[in-house]
């Protein structure tokens, strides 16, 4: 960290160093949001795309045309997209790389959790150099492992997991090479080693790590304000459900609705279409989680290792000599108990209708198609224009 407790000034009452307080960024720098995912990317994302147009007045500016510039970057990273959609390709990229050469000497703002997941240091030299080279400062924004865990669970559980949460936690944290079945879980979440990877392509004196406190829930929109020299409150929450993270009785529905539909065959397209944009994105849309609905809980073992993997964690990256925003000893917190009773997760009947209408209307937004054969002998594409077809016919007599 930059702070040096030989000067009683610069420490806590414990001895800490006092945490590095958020400065504008010089004009024309590229503040590189890389995430990692689950730490409040999503909610600033929105803030930033929602003020796009006061933003310039400050010196400002958000080059997306939409909140979140996924399909560039993971075409930058060489990812495939979600499961069953389409890949990206290198032209989204070099889309948003001429945006941002557009914005000229504003101060520029990239975020995507997705940068976490560079492969190898090339890549990530690459992205610095084609964004600004030397103008790039990257920016890690971070939260405590054991908030994540559940949260990340659940996400992939809706890109097709078929995984408990208890078995998952096995893999990722006692079974070497804790790879299996998500690889991608500790290249974004071990906090340090991403942090020493891009410190090896920019230098510690081009990268902050900002710790998000939840306990503060404007914190994180103060920081970026801070960061980017705007005025107080200018950047404010946007509502989003369709990132909402989903209960335990949804994530279990989802995961069992997984293994039918692998088990069965099906292919991805049909999933994306069907069940991750359709079911599972109306069911978030509107159904709200009520305090009846049980939440997804970490087992105690896997508290205590996660709270261990994240002392170390915060111990290394204080050493990499990077710019800290808030306070480290979070990352090892355990939190507070929930305040919830044991309960069986049960879905309400009318979440679960929601989620089947949304992958019939699904259905019905499809092109239309005639069957000619069997259903068990039509190709994916041709089944989901044929019940699109046939949905909409039967809407039409109504």
């Amino acid at each position: 960290m930059e702070t040096d407790c030989t000067n009683p000034a610069d420490c806590t009452s414990d001895g800490a160093p006092v945490p590095a307080k958020p400065t504008p960024q010089a004009a024309g720098t590229r503040l590189l949001h890389i995430g990692p995912h689950k730490t409040g990317t999503t909610s600033i994302q929105g803030a930033l795309f929602a003020a796009k147009e006061k933003l310039p007045a400050y010196g400002v500016a958000y080059p997306a045309q939409s909140r979140h510039p996924m399909q560039a970057v993971l075409a930058a990273c060489s990812r495939a997209g979600m499961i069953g959609d389409t890949t990206p390709t290198e032209r989204h990229w070099t889309r948003l790389v001429e945006q941002v050469h557009a914005t000229g000497r504003h101060t520029c703002v990239i975020s995507s959790e997705f940068f976490a997941d560079a492969p190898d240091d090339a890549t990530a030299e690459r992205i610095v150099e084609q964004l600004g080279g030397e103008s790039v400062q990257v920016l890690v924004t971070l939260r405590p492992l054991v908030r994540i865990m559940p949260s990340q669970w659940q996400q992939y559980v809706q890109n097709g997991l078929r995984m408990g949460y208890e078995e998952w936690l096995e893999h990722m944290l006692r079974k070497a090479p804790y790879e299996k079945p998500n690889p991608s879980f500790w290249r974004r979440h071990r906090h340090d080693r991403l942090v020493e990877r891009w410190v090896r392509v920019v230098g510690p004196e081009r990268v902050t790590v900002v710790v998000v406190d939840d306990r503060d829930r404007g914190g994180l929109m103060r920081t970026f304000e801070g960061l980017l020299g705007l005025p107080a409150n200018l950047l404010q929450p946007v509502p989003d459900t369709a990132n909402r993270s989903l209960t335990l009785a949804e994530t279990e529905m989802l995961r069992n609705l997984n293994k039918e539909f692998r088990g069965n065959g099906l292919p991805d397209e049909l999933y994306s279409l069907l069940v991750r944009n359709g079911a599972v994105m109306h069911m978030k849309n509107t159904c709200s989680p009520t305090s009846q609905d049980v939440r997804i809980s970490t087992p105690d073992w896997a508290v205590r290792a996660a709270t261990g993997i994240g002392a170390e964690m915060a111990g290394r990256i204080g050493s990499t000599g990077v710019r800290v925003i808030g306070d480290p000893a979070l990352l090892s917190a355990v939190p507070e108990p929930a305040g919830q009773g044991p309960g069986e997760a049960r879905i309400a009947p009318e979440v679960a209708a929601q989620a089947l209408y949304g992958a019939l209307a699904a259905v019905a937004a499809a092109p239309g198609g005639t069957l000619a054969r069997a259903v068990h002998q039509t190709s994916s594409k041709e089944l989901v224009r044929v019940l699109g077809h046939r949905c909409l016919k039967r809407l039409r007599r109504h």
